[in-house]
């Protein structure tokens, strides 16, 4: 009987030990090919905002960070298959994806861009795109916008597994011009050699396509992680860590 009872107890204590040790862990799924939000560094490791205000975040609530690097269009089947907890990747917080997942409260806002070169600078306007060839990443809002605003008037949009992937065609001429995050395309593009020659040329804002802002995309029924991130921002915020990290990547404000 004593030895049923110590039995029991034991793996009693085993599962509250598993149990305790999964809610210690935050995974954050991520495509590292949008600098300076998220990419990886000469040695391999991560690197960028959504990196560091992750890890932030992870501090804050007491967990630990992982890091699980998927292709951004299959970040939210990922998420629905439980491959990790949260998506952390420069997500915009669009009304056809809020169909999918729950959304943190938001971490930044940056406008699309429209990239090109700087002696052949395009226009947002349909007439100006008609017949180009317009360079999106998989997945992005960008594609979304393209193929239902342009796609349809005559605009030829090629999607590519990743924004990192458009560049070589832009800089070689298959591309006319790529529609990218602003701020990636800046920073990860305009500011290197090859982007010399390169200008944003439009700034775009739509806020039923594009988004309104940024956010964590979590499954719907995770009220738990979605309030301990939620919290943890909270705080990033009141205690001065969010714009201590904004500065180190943005030279002006990207959260309102």
């Amino acid at each position: 009987m004593k030895k049923s009872l110590s039995f029991a107890l034991l793996l009693s204590l085993s599962a509250f030990s598993h149990a305790s040790f999964a809610q210690q862990t935050l995974r954050f799924g991520v495509d590292p090919t949008f600098p300076p939000f998220e990419s990886k560094a000469s040695d391999g490791s991560l690197q960028g905002f959504d990196i560091d205000l992750g890890n932030a975040i992870c501090a804050q609530a007491k967990v630990t960070c992982q890091w699980v690097q998927i292709g951004f269009d299959g970040s939210i089947p990922a998420l629905q298959a439980r491959k990790f907890d949260a998506i952390l990747s420069a997500m915009s917080m669009t009304e056809k994806r809020r169909e999918q997942v729950a959304f943190s409260d938001m971490l930044y806002v940056t406008p699309s861009a429209l990239l090109t070169p700087a002696k052949a600078p395009l226009t947002g306007d349909i007439n100006a795109l008609r017949g180009k060839r317009i360079g999106v990443a998989q997945g992005t809002i960008q594609e979304t916008y393209a193929k239902a605003q342009w796609a349809t008037k005559g605009v030829s949009v090629v999607s590519y597994p990743n924004q990192m992937e458009i560049y070589p065609d832009l800089v070689a001429g298959r591309l006319d011009a790529s529609l990218a995050n602003a701020v990636s395309a800046e920073q990860g593009f305009l500011n290197t050699p090859a982007g010399k020659d390169y200008v944003i040329s439009a700034t775009l804002v739509d806020k039923e396509v594009l988004g309104n802002g940024v956010g964590i995309g979590l499954r719907k029924d995770d009220a738990a992680n979605l309030k301990l991130i939620n919290n943890a921002l909270a705080e990033l915020h009141s205690n001065g860590t969010y714009d201590q990290l904004a500065k180190k990547y943005f030279k002006f404000k990207v959260y309102p």
